[in-house]
């Protein structure tokens, strides 16, 4: 039961939002997410010519992305596209999650590059997650006029160059926001008003330089020991270890229900083991070996018999190739368990498989000639690249690297690592070098101002009284001249007033008081030697020997406060306190006795606090004899 006034609610909890606010939840993409909008734009093809325009285009994009990623595995979504009609614009719109794997992002930035090419009309916009991620990498050599605040919908693709929708054009200023219809509209009309960077483009392309390379290098491929079935499975569908990887890698206890029961039938079973080559990309290969999994009960003698039966030379291989085997079957168990229902089209293809299998029976299965027919059965790359060798990344960022000849292999990481590591080192140092900075750091632009402070500050200063405005020359004249202190010489605003004053000005009398107490008061200050800036010798004093024991002068009292700012013995001090944390430590250890030891020194025991302690439980013990002796 709630206690709160209606009114309050509907304050509180409006129930109908601004359009722009509305629009703009609407807009918002998840995490680890990229998004691209392809347009078609001709103005004299009407509106059923750019439709099938827009069909041929989005036809030569599947057949470009199926053709680039043949073999290539997605961290969890593929490139896709979809007709959307939307604010009277018809354009071609596809969204991917990425999830961990970036790389799959800028494979799409790649594709979509190369779709433009052949293209001549097709004008493409891409953002992720974090805004126009194409800028941010260019953010070393944007314009000023361009920052995060205005950049929305001004960076299009077209024709493999990166194009910016300027603020300004010949008409005058524009509106800091751009929406996408008006960008659209701007395209149309004003295309060479577009403006083009070399340095821009560059920057903001630079990922792309290593593709289609890259495709094949993101690959990993390694022997692992699973089940025939699965192997059949793989085979069959290579893409489904994304899924079961990542069903593995964010498992839950739920999930693992249908691995650790020992009654519920599985899907693939840890018998008829074989080892084959399965292909990953570096991202799941990584997911998959770097997490810690306790054998489930079905997989625990398995292993067991395996670590028995190895070879002493080969133990280690051969567990490593089950345990990553074990892994990736239990990712497919749980897999299996909802793939049925799985909105993914690879998923619900594994539960037909596994439908025709459990009819078919084990005779469908490929027998170990089958499998050596298989292209790269045996492939085991090397795993190298998931380690890390400290002097190498050391040797890197100082820009010392041995060999740096084009085909030695020696260094940190791969290629692409080595040559993303030189870019960063040397943007920093470019930042750390660059004269133009001023010495208030980073310099804002002037639209970064707000423009209602500087209006206030303008009235106010228009109605600011002239006459009894601070003088900051004639304040320190003044107090130059109250201190006893030589006055400088004129100044200029001094020196402007007297000519634009001609005459003296009258005195007043409250003036002429003011004056008199000035007067007076530095008098008395220069009597005590208050105003007197220069040092006055101190002689020293020798206290009188003959002095009597509790006899106090005032020159002794002088002398004490005139040597009480003397320097401390600190050397002296030091010893007193490490003397005192040793003899609190009692004969046992501490930190003062391991430091002193450290450093090789040996103090020795307190002995006469030792003998006086015995002498204390000496006397403590006679007392209580005689205490019995008397009893």
């Amino acid at each position: 039961m709630s206690f709160r006034s209606p009114i309050i609610e509907e304050e509180e909890f409006p129930q109908h939002t601004g359009g722009a606010e509305e629009a703009n939840f609407k807009n918002q993409l998840p995490d680890n997410c990229v998004e691209y909008l392809l347009f078609f734009i001709d103005p004299q093809v009407d509106i059923r010519k750019q439709l099938a325009q827009i069909e041929i285009v989005r036809k030569s994009a599947i057949e470009l992305a199926t053709t680039l990623t043949k073999d290539y595995i997605w961290q969890k979504e593929e490139f896709n596209l979809t007709l959307k009609n939307e604010n009277g614009l018809l354009y071609l719109h596809g969204i991917t999650d990425y999830s961990d794997a970036v790389e799959d992002e800028w494979l799409i930035v790649y594709i979509l590059r190369e779709l433009s090419k052949s293209h001549p009309n097709l004008w493409i916009r891409v953002f992720d997650t974090d805004g126009e991620f194409l800028l941010v990498e260019a953010a070393n050599v944007l314009p000023r006029w361009l920052n995060p605040e205005i950049d929305n919908n001004r960076a299009w693709i077209n024709k493999g160059n990166l194009l910016l929708i300027p603020v300004k054009d010949g008409e005058g200023l524009r509106a800091r926001h751009l929406e996408l219809p008006d960008a659209v509209q701007v395209i149309k009309t004003k295309r060479d008003a577009l403006a083009h960077s070399g340095f821009v483009e560059a920057e903001a392309f630079y990922r792309l330089e290593k593709y289609p390379r890259q495709i094949s290098e993101s690959l990993h491929h390694s022997l692992i020991t699973i089940p025939r079935k699965l192997a059949y499975i793989l085979h069959s569908l290579p893409k489904s270890v994304a899924p079961a990887v990542e069903e593995f890698y964010l498992r839950d206890p739920i999930a693992l229900k249908r691995v650790i029961s020992p009654t519920q039938p599985l899907a693939f079973p840890p018998e008829d083991l074989i080892t084959v080559s399965v292909r990953f990309s570096k991202v799941l290969f990584a997911q998959l070996r770097s997490q810690r999994f306790d054998a489930p009960p079905s997989w625990s003698e398995v292993l067991r018999k395996a670590q028995k039966e190895a070879p002493s030379g080969e133990a280690d291989t051969i567990m490593a190739r089950l345990d990553i085997g074990m892994k990736l079957t239990c990712g497919f168990e749980m897999l299996a368990a909802k793939a049925e229902k799985s909105k993914s089209r690879v998923v619900r293809e594994l539960a037909i498989e596994l439908e025709d299998l459990s009819e078919d029976g084990n005779e469908a299965l490929p027998s170990d000639e089958d499998i050596k027919a298989w292209t790269d059965h045996d492939r085991d790359d090397s795993e190298a690249w998931m380690d890390i060798n400290y002097q190498d990344f050391e040797k890197e960022l100082d820009g010392k690297r041995e060999n740096a000849s084009s085909n030695s292999k020696s260094g940190f990481g791969d290629a692409n690592t080595q040559s993303d590591l030189r870019k960063i080192v040397s943007r920093f140092e470019a930042f750390l070098n660059d004269d133009s900075a001023g010495m208030d750091g980073a310099e804002l632009d002037e639209m970064d101002y707000d423009d209602d402070d500087d209006d206030e500050f303008d009235e106010d200063s228009e109605y600011e009284d002239k006459e009894v405005s601070f003088d900051e020359e004639e304040f320190a004249k003044m107090m130059r001249e109250m201190m006893g202190l030589p006055s400088t010489g004129p100044s200029t605003n001094t020196a402007k007033k007297a000519a634009t004053q001609p005459k003296t000005p009258v005195i007043d009398e409250e003036d002429e008081e003011i004056q008199k107490l000035t007067t007076e008061f530095e008098a008395e200050l220069n009597q005590f030697g208050a105003l007197k800036l220069d040092p006055v010798e101190k002689h020293t004093r020798l206290k009188d020997v003959t002095q009597k024991e509790g006899e106090s002068s005032l020159t002794d009292i002088k002398e004490e406060e005139e040597n009480s700012d003397d320097e401390v013995d600190i050397d002296y001090n030091l010893a007193k306190n490490l003397l005192e944390s040793f003899k609190s430590q009692a004969g046992m250890a501490g930190p003062t006795g391991n430091l002193l030891g450290m450093m090789g020194f040996q103090l020795p025991r307190d002995e006469e606090d030792e003998n006086e302690k015995e002498d204390e439980e000496t006397g403590h013990g006679s007392a209580k004899w005689k205490g019995k002796a008397r009893a």
